[in-house]
C-alpha cells in the first residue's frame, strides 16, 4: 500500500471509528474495563445514611467526631494491541485483507482507550516480535498505532502466538488490558495462554476470511498456504470437496473456541465480509452484563 493510500486510509479510519467511539464504544469500553482499583482520597465528616464500615476510628477518637474515608477508582489502565502480521493475514477475498481489518477494529478500541484517559501500545509478531511500540496516551499516538499496523513489511511469514504472549507478560504490569487479533493459525500456544489470560484481562480476537470458511464451485484450483507456502490442488466442482474442506474449517473453529474456554480467555470471531461493530459491541455488552 502507497504512503498516499495509507494517509487516506487512516484520515476514513479515524472518521469512522471517532464516530462510533463518541456515540457507543466508550461508555461501553468504560463499563468493561473498570481499572485497577481504588486508592484512598480522603476523610470528611459522617453523614446519615454513610456506610458504617467507611468510618476512620482512628480520626473519629481523635477529633472527636465521626469521619469516613473516601476513595477514588484508579481509572488509568493500559490497552496493549498484540497483532498477528503473518502472511496468511494479508489474504483477503474482499477490498481489504485481514490485516487491514484488524487495523480498523485497532483504532477503535485504541480510541475508546484514549477517550477514557488510558494509554495504547502495540505489539506486531509473526514468527518473533517485530514491532514493539510502548503504551502512551493521545490522538497523535493512536494515529500512529494504526500507521503502523497499515504500513507495516513483516520479516517473517509465520505465526507463532506463544512467544508473542510471552513478549507481552515481559514487558507489561499484571492486570493490563490486552487483545490478541490474529486468524490464530497456529498450535501449541494453549500453556502461555492460559498464563497471560490470569495475568491480564485478554480478549481473543479470530479474524477470518469467507474463503477460510467455504470454497465456490469454481473449478480446479491451486490452494496455497500463505506461511508454509504448500500447495494442493482442489476440484471445487465436487460437492464433497467442498463439503469436506467446510467440515474441516469448522472443526478447526470449534476446536479454537474450545481452547478460548478452557483457559477462560474471552473471545471475539469476524468475518472479514461482515461487519465487525456488531460482535464488538455483543462482547462488550456480555461482559458488562457478567459483573452487574
Amino acid at each position: 500500500m502507497k504512503e498516499k493510500e495509507i494517509l487516506k486510509k487512516i484520515q476514513r479510519i479515524e472518521i469512522f471509528t471517532n464516530r462510533l467511539v463518541n456515540t457507543v464504544f466508550a461508555g461501553e469500553y468504560e463499563s468493561v474495563f473498570k481499572g485497577q482499583g481504588i486508592t484512598f482520597d480522603e476523610v470528611r465528616e459522617y453523614q446519615v445514611g454513610d456506610e458504617i464500615r467507611a468510618i476512620d476510628w482512628n480520626v473519629t477518637a481523635r477529633l472527636g467526631q465521626a469521619y469516613i474515608k473516601q476513595y477514588v477508582e484508579e481509572r488509568e489502565l493500559v490497552m496493549m494491541l498484540v497483532v498477528d502480521m503473518s502472511a496468511s493475514t494479508h489474504f483477503g477475498s474482499i477490498a481489504e485483507t485481514k490485516a487491514e481489518i484488524a487495523a480498523e477494529i485497532a483504532a477503535l478500541l485504541a480510541f475508546s482507550a484514549i477517550k477514557n484517559n488510558d494509554k495504547v501500545g502495540l505489539i506486531c509478531f509473526t514468527d518473533t516480535v517485530e514491532h514493539f511500540v510502548a503504551p502512551r496516551k493521545g490522538k497523535r499516538h493512536v494515529l500512529r498505532v494504526v500507521r503502523d499496523i497499515l504500513h507495516f513489511q513483516p520479516k517473517q511469514s509465520g505465526t507463532n502466538i506463544e512467544t508473542a504472549l510471552a513478549f507481552v507478560d515481559r514487558v507489561l504490569k499484571p492486570h493490563s488490558v490486552v487483545f490478541l487479533i490474529s486468524d490464530f493459525k497456529d498450535t501449541g500456544y494453549e500453556k502461555q495462554l492460559r498464563l497471560s489470560s490470569r495475568r491480564h484481562s485478554l480478549t481473543a480476537i479470530t479474524l477470518q476470511d469467507r474463503r477460510e470458511a467455504e470454497l465456490p464451485d469454481v473449478g480446479l484450483i491451486e490452494l496455497e498456504d500463505a506461511e508454509s507456502r504448500e500447495t494442493v490442488v482442489v476440484d471445487t466442482r465436487s460437492d464433497e470437496a467442498r463439503h469436506l474442506y467446510r467440515k474441516l474449517n469448522q472443526r478447526a473453529e470449534a476446536e479454537r473456541r474450545q481452547v478460548f474456554r478452557a483457559n477462560q480467555v474471552d473471545s471475539i470471531h469476524i468475518r472479514t465480509d461482515e461487519p465487525y461493530v456488531k460482535p464488538i459491541i455483543q462482547f462488550f455488552r456480555q461482559r458488562a452484563s457478567r459483573h452487574l
